[in-house]
């Protein structure tokens, strides 16, 4: 799914032609169904087994988007000219980041392309970002993210998130604190920018128990979609559905009663 926000509100669409916007679709009955086709979201071959978000295996062995910087940004050598495919790391991680601090589940510090903001929030599920610090580079936006690791985590909690079980903080003055920790030579690059982003979510009931459903033993999944949260589908019936872990399944997606609107992606 592809979002947008606006006025503090999550949009959710398809991008098939003429966008198909997911919104709509919370408090109806809806279906996914998985043909039992791979393929690699990188390469477009198929595959019997998905790596990673998406790849096949030589392409999650061998492709810029699964290197060790991309889970560990400070190990990114784009800055120095280097790393699996030099032309997309210039174009990808020699450019400039950002590191926030948000609330999906408790506060939590992370990195992220400046121009994915605010998308990387969004697919996150964070209630609230705050941009802590602004650099020219993706290793030294990893270089401040470590020496937070001991106050902050640098996980969601996915049960929590969906739930909107999410701790109760004061961003700004978390971003206070953070700054206070780093060394002065980081310091430097701490943002002026204290905006705390809200977002808010098209969920109509949020589930008190969360049971997450895979394509691969359930190859369709029907039934009242409660929320959107996330990449998360929430139904009324506690079960989740996360469309960021099934990236490179053929799907179809339709409405029960609409089932001339179906559609057919490859995410």
């Amino acid at each position: 799914m592809k979002v947008a926000l606006q006025a503090n509100e999550v949009s959710y669409y398809f991008p098939f032609e003429g966008k198909v916007p997911v919104n709509d679709w919370v408090g109806k009955e809806v279906v996914i169904r998985f043909s039992g086709q791979l393929n690699c979201i990188n390469c477009s071959r198929e595959t019997n087994k998905i790596f990673g978000e998406g790849l096949c295996y030589p392409c999650f062995r061998d492709a810029p988007q699964a290197a060790p910087c991309i889970i560990r940004p400070e190990l990114c050598e784009a800055h120095l000219g280097k790393g699996r495919d030099v032309e997309w790391e210039e174009q990808h991680h020699n450019q400039p980041h950002i590191v926030y601090l948000a609330l999906s589940s408790s506060v939590k510090v992370g990195v992220t392309r400046e121009i994915q903001v605010p998308t990387r929030w969004i697919d996150q599920g964070a209630n609230q970002a705050i941009i802590l610090a602004e650099v020219p580079y993706r290793q030294l936006a990893g270089e401040i993210e470590v020496f937070l690791k001991d106050h902050y985590t640098d996980k969601t909690s996915w049960q929590a998130m969906v739930k909107n079980h999410v701790a109760e903080a004061d961003l700004l003055e978390e971003k206070e604190n953070a700054a206070y920790e780093l060394p002065p030579e980081l310091q430097d690059f701490v943002s002026d920018n204290d905006e705390v982003f809200d977002l808010k979510y098209p969920v109509i009931e949020f589930p008190t128990k969360a049971k997450s459903i895979k394509l691969d033993k359930m190859p369709e999944v029907q039934g009242k979609l409660a929320g959107i949260k996330g990449q998360y589908w929430l139904f009324s019936d506690g079960r989740v559905f996360n469309w960021r872990n099934h990236s490179g399944y053929n799907v179809e997606v339709s409405q029960v009663e609409e089932s001339s609107k179906s559609q057919t992606e490859l995410f």
